[in-house]
């Protein structure tokens, strides 16, 4: 029987929380005997069944008759080469206003909330908006479920922005899912894009805006429910055509009913107009919130203004706007087109003059670091794009528990689990990007970025490289900062390797710091202490009871990476910053470099964490596509599973393969792909092809992975067992 794996034609493997299968074994199932002397005993089996044992909890058993019949699946929602899920746009006024909820979209509805962080978006401190406009847009980020891209585009400077906007020029730029869920795992709202251009932009508007007030609002309320059911954030609307008087009249009672109908159905949602349509109905941008287009801006949340203004539009924007100066949005071009300020790596000096002026700002297209510089050295070129404008880019807090990453961009040149690389070769998706840290940089003394050499689980890891000045004990690195009440007892755990010929000389540690309340204290300590005082967790060497599956890794490394757990109980205290504590053994005169990669931080709260997973549930499969496999003696299988599991409770889930056979017998799972919600279409598994009047049997297994990523007892996952026979009256595969 040949091994099954995955096929050749499969579009790229699928991101796993770090996990991967090994190279042609997907799908998992060992070679057990030779194709020609499984032949040889069919006829002695005397045709028999595979007869499944008694099924554990969670299992559903599926029975198919393997069909050779063309399965064709929508070409909006699926790949037609390999019916993999794809994001998708809606083109003109009939696309929007025919669109309804469809089953099978329901793989570009986000699964990940909206994570809560401080200062809220509505604070009255300026923000910073990104507007990601990339070659059209609905490049390899359509893929739902990833690619083998090799050196994608992504972003991770979250911590640093308000708002995220994906741009293109189609009439209506849904986000793809992928951006949408690494934006919310990181607090930060996405928005999508309502678009008019050129004439066939006029004849748009006219149609729905000179149509009179029922147009218009069947139109705000089908942007509005497209919001809510895909789970992002709102819409920037871009009008980039001369419009007619009767047009220009019901534009801001549009933008109002527009505004109210996505704050009713998005908690939080947004509506922001960009500057480019007058009073009048002319198109003549104006660089500033002026009284030409100010009839727009107050209809809605925000104005994200032209990118041609000079430091006077500012300075009468800012008198104009009054208390709303942080809802202007002032436009900055990074490809530098036109007559404008800064843009590049200069586009620090756009952003201070906005900034002395009070007001937000509109970063679009910072695509230019990957698009004009190169993708070979995007992640170094990225850093120093953001450090240079760190200064003026407030950054936000995590403001609640768990906090739990190790630190994935979403992409990788390998998949590495539990420090040890399990398969070679360029993935991306940017749905597996984990929770992103504030990238501190300090000239020549510290610097942060991503390493794709060497992760403890996922594509990367964080490299942390700096100097302890001289006569230094140590120095601390803010990796995140937190603004949320400590409960009474936290764990923390690191997983960190150190890198360098004098490795021994360094100690390396987590610290937290508290805000000073007056009354916080440390443990039974009852002097007060100092503001913002600095503790330093507690080392266990060993578990305490009742944790040892959570920490059984305690002070047991692997693969180089060493492995640390810590507790640290608190009274009345604010969490404010976690911190990496890098120290040396000896005092010196001279300053010592050194390189830390950080591979997992968790901070628990210790209450949490008793509360046992709940059960995988309703397994259930369809979409199946057959097809003839690679070889003659092997079928290859697309199937989407979909399943129940508690709202909340997973931050994802892991789908395993253990693997197809036709007798009993017994592999270990192989990770197939990465699940953001309860579904997941498997394309292109190869699985053995059973001989006439025979039954296999494929096991898929879904396993959930918890927010604090404590794991979950297998008889928790849910299970699926296809059992499959070619049809009785030996039609095969490919319908003959």
């Amino acid at each position: 029987m040949a091994e099954a794996q995955e096929g050749p034609g499969r579009r790229g493997k699928r991101a796993g929380a770090g996990a991967g299968a090994g190279a042609g074994a997907g799908a998992g199932a060992g070679a057990e005997e030779p194709a020609e002397a499984e032949a040889e005993r069919a006829g002695r089996r005397r045709r028999r069944s595979f007869q499944p044992a008694a099924e554990p909890l969670g299992t559903t058993v599926l029975h198919d008759t393997v069909s050779g019949r063309p399965q064709p699946l929508p070409a909006r929602y699926f790949d037609t080469r390999t019916t993999e899920p794809i994001s998708f746009f809606l083109s003109g006024l009939e696309e929007l206003l025919a669109w309804q909820p469809n089953s099978n979209d329901e793989f570009n509805v986000s699964a990940v909330p909206l994570a809560k962080r401080q200062p809220p978006l509505l604070s009255k401190r300026p923000r910073t908006l990104v507007c990601h406009d990339m070659r059209g847009g609905y490049l390899e980020d359509r893929f739902i479920q990833g690619s083998a891209t090799r050196n994608p585009y992504v972003f991770y400077h979250w911590r640093y922005i308000d708002i995220f906007v994906y741009f293109s020029h189609h009439t209506v730029t849904i986000p793809p899912v992928c951006w949408t869920n690494a934006a919310h795992r990181n607090g930060v709202p996405v928005l999508g894009t309502f678009i008019t251009e050129w004439t066939d932009g006029e004849k748009l508007c006219e149609a729905f805006l000179a149509g009179g007030e029922e147009a218009y609002r069947a139109v705000s309320e089908q942007l509005a429910r497209i919001a809510q059911h895909y789970r992002f954030d709102g819409w920037l609307v871009n009008m980039e055509n001369t419009l007619s008087a009767a047009a220009v009249e019901n534009l801001p009672p549009f933008l109002r009913h527009l505004t109210a109908q996505v704050h009713s159905a998005v908690p939080g949602g947004l509506v922001i107009w960009y500057d480019s349509i007058v009073q009048n109905g002319t198109l003549r941008w104006q660089n500033e919130l002026n009284e030409e287009n100010r009839v727009f801006f107050d209809a809605c949340d925000g104005l994200f203004t032209n990118y041609n203004w000079k430091e006077e539009h500012l300075e009468r924007t800012r008198g104009l706007a009054g208390s709303r100066h942080t809802d202007v949005y002032v436009g900055i071009d990074v490809f530098a087109r036109g007559d404008v300020i800064g843009g590049g790596f200069d586009t620090d000096k756009s952003l201070r003059l906005i900034r002395q002026h009070g007001l937000s700002a509109a970063i679009f297209a910072p695509g230019w670091v990957y698009e004009h510089l190169g993708e070979e050295n995007f992640l170094q070129n990225e850093n120093k794009f953001w450090g240079l404008l760190a200064e003026y880019l407030p950054t936000h807090s995590i403001c609640t528990l768990p906090l739990a990453t190790s630190f994935s961009l979403g992409m990788g040149t390998s998949r590495f689990l539990a420090g040890k690389e399990e398969e070679t070769g360029p993935w991306y998706d940017l749905s597996a990007q984990e929770i992103q840290p504030l990238y501190p940089e300090r000239e020549g003394r510290l610097s942060t970025g991503c390493c794709l050499q060497d992760a403890w689980c996922g594509g990367s890891s964080l490299r942390v490289q700096g100097t302890i000045p001289p006569s230094e004990e140590r120095v601390a690195v803010r990796l995140f900062s937190l603004q949320m009440p400590a409960p009474p007892k936290l764990f923390l755990t690191l997983l960190y390797k150190l890198e360098g010929p004098q490795v021994d000389e360094f100690t390396v540690a987590l610290e937290l710091t508290t805000w000073d309340s007056g009354t916080c204290h440390e443990g039974n300590v009852t002097s007060l202490p100092e503001p913002n005082s600095r503790h330093h967790p507690r080392f266990l060497p060993a578990p305490p009871p009742g944790l040892a599956k959570l920490l059984a890794a305690c002070d047991h490394g692997s693969h180089g990476w060493i492995s640390r757990c810590y507790e640290l109980d608190l009274q009345d205290c604010s969490l404010r910053d976690l911190s990496l504590l890098v120290s040396r053994h000896q005092p010196s005169p001279q300053e010592t470099p050194f390189t830390c990669l950080l591979g997992e931080v968790r901070v628990l709260d210790a209450a949490s964490m008793a509360a046992s997973p709940p059960q995988v549930q309703s397994v259930t499969a369809s979409q199946l596509w057959w097809q003839k496999g690679p070889e003659a003696e092997q079928l290859s299988l697309s199937i989407t599973l979909r399943w129940a599991f508690p709202p909340g409770r997973a931050s994802c889930f892991r789908i395993l393969s253990q693997g197809a056979r036709c007798r009993q017998g017994q592999t270990s799972p192989q990770l197939l792909g990465l699940a953001q919600g309860c579904l997941y279409r498997a394309v292109g598994l190869v699985v053995p092809r059973p001989v006439a009047g025979q039954s296999c049997r494929l096991e898929l297994l879904v396993e959930p992975v918890l927010p604090d990523e404590l794991p979950v007892d297998p008889n928790r996952w849910g299970r699926l067992v296809l059992v499959y026979s070619e049809p009785a009256d030996g039609t095969s595969s490919d319908g003959h």
